[in-house]
């Protein structure tokens, strides 16, 4: 009983702060939430059962190892941000770099769509997990739900609404913060409460085999390149400093989450499914579950409502408007419906890591190719740009769902 009520007190005061907090209204803060809302989804829930499938008592190690990985692409992007932006408004149309550069607006456009998908997969896992229901009407229901939210959208956008619906999306983000830190309040109470009564990890699985279903969960960990595309909003500096502090204070509290969580990893590794988390907290405490299901509802459904405005954003613009906003939304939301029907939720994790991979792919190819024209980094500088690509085709290559 206390540590739900310290766990829902924590929340509501933490969410309170961020909502009314005069630091909230600040640039430097909306620009660092943005991509923060996107890295911090449904994925850290996810993660620490899967990751405790493949790796055992490594978890933690793999999810080290997941979010440098990250940083470094991260990185990249924060080089593109000054580099390639500065070349390419100076370029001439048909110059080789601006089309590499359309191109890579197309691949990000096509795996925004997907990841809306695998978003809205995981809002109806979690949403239907409570309710237990079996064999193929589960999926049926789940499909159904996702679809009727895709409709839903797009039918807002058709009839200009959509604002509407992106003001409250990003309304959730105070939510889901809130309730983070009160997870982790939790967790940690139930270590100080039990800790001598912790259940053995289980063992350390390391191999070859692990990899694919580690660079599959790439997907878990992204979302901060969306502060590439704020420059309408705000100054290459401030976009720098604030995507690297949103990737910090994510790998913060993934790994906070996923240390916390390791006195329960032999059970995580029992879990069924990605809600399988719901499972792990109520062992913590019986009321702790509702936490879990609400933060995971209401990143889910901010994140989707985000990477759908975004995608369909950026094929009207790759189309130079021959395609409406609300016409590409549409079109992007299209696919996000045929991704759903035909993937399981374990698929789609890793085909949604398969598209970003190759985005960042083509992002450390556009960092080389600007490097070289205007030699704005060394040969040394540029080798790591080509290691980092190569990782990430490798990413989109072999990424595999953890099953």
């Amino acid at each position: 009983m206390l540590i739900i009520v310290v766990a829902v007190l924590v929340s509501v005061v933490m969410t309170a702060f961020l909502s009314f907090a005069r630091f909230t209204h600040r640039d430097a803060w909306r620009a660092t939430v943005t991509p923060l809302a996107s890295i911090i989804g449904s994925g850290f829930l996810i993660a620490g059962p899967l990751l405790a499938k493949d790796f055992g008592g490594a978890a933690i190690g793999a999810m080290a190892v997941l979010l440098l990985l990250a940083y470094a692409v991260g990185a990249v992007v924060r080089f593109n941000i000054v580099h390639v932006e500065d070349f390419v408004a100076s370029a001439r149309l048909h110059d080789p770099v601006q089309w590499l550069g359309r191109v890579t607006q197309v691949v990000l456009s096509v795996a925004y769509a997907i990841s809306v998908a695998y978003y809205l997969k995981l809002l109806a896992e979690f949403a239907l997990k409570p309710l237990a229901i079996d064999g193929a009407w589960h999926v049926v229901i789940a499909n159904g739900m996702v679809t009727a939210i895709l409709l839903l959208l797009t039918g807002l956008a058709f009839g200009g609404d959509l604002r509407r619906v992106e003001h409250v999306a990003h309304g959730t983000v105070s939510l889901k913060i809130g309730i983070i830190a009160g997870l982790l309040v939790a967790l940690a109470l139930w270590w100080a409460i039990y800790a001598g009564a912790t259940a053995p990890l289980p063992p350390v699985r390391v191999s070859l085999g692990s990899v694919p279903m580690l660079l599959g969960l790439l997907i878990t960990v992204q979302g901060f390149e969306t502060s590439r595309y704020l420059g309408h909003a705000y100054p290459q500096d401030m976009r720098i400093a604030t995507m690297r502090r949103a990737q910090i204070i994510a790998s913060i509290i993934y790994l906070a989450f996923l240390g916390l969580l390791t006195p329960l990893l032999g059970r995580a590794a029992h879990t069924q499914g990605v809600a399988g988390i719901l499972d792990v907290m109520a062992l913590v405490a019986p009321g702790l579950s509702v936490l879990v299901l609400v933060a995971a509802l209401a990143s889910q459904l901010s994140a989707a409502v985000a990477d759908s405005i975004g995608s369909g954003g950026l094929m009207s613009e790759v189309t130079r408007r021959t395609l409406s906003v609300p016409a590409a939304f549409a079109l992007a939301n299209a696919l996000s419906v045929a991704v759903v029907w035909l993937t399981d939720p374990l698929q789609v994790v890793a085909i949604s890591s398969r598209a970003f991979a190759i985005y960042y792919a083509l992002q450390c190819a556009l960092a080389v190719a600007v490097s070289r024209r205007s030699g704005a980094a060394s040969m040394a500088r540029q080798a790591g740009f080509v290691a980092i690509g190569i990782v990430c085709v490798v990413a989109a290559l072999v990424g595999a769902p953890a099953e």
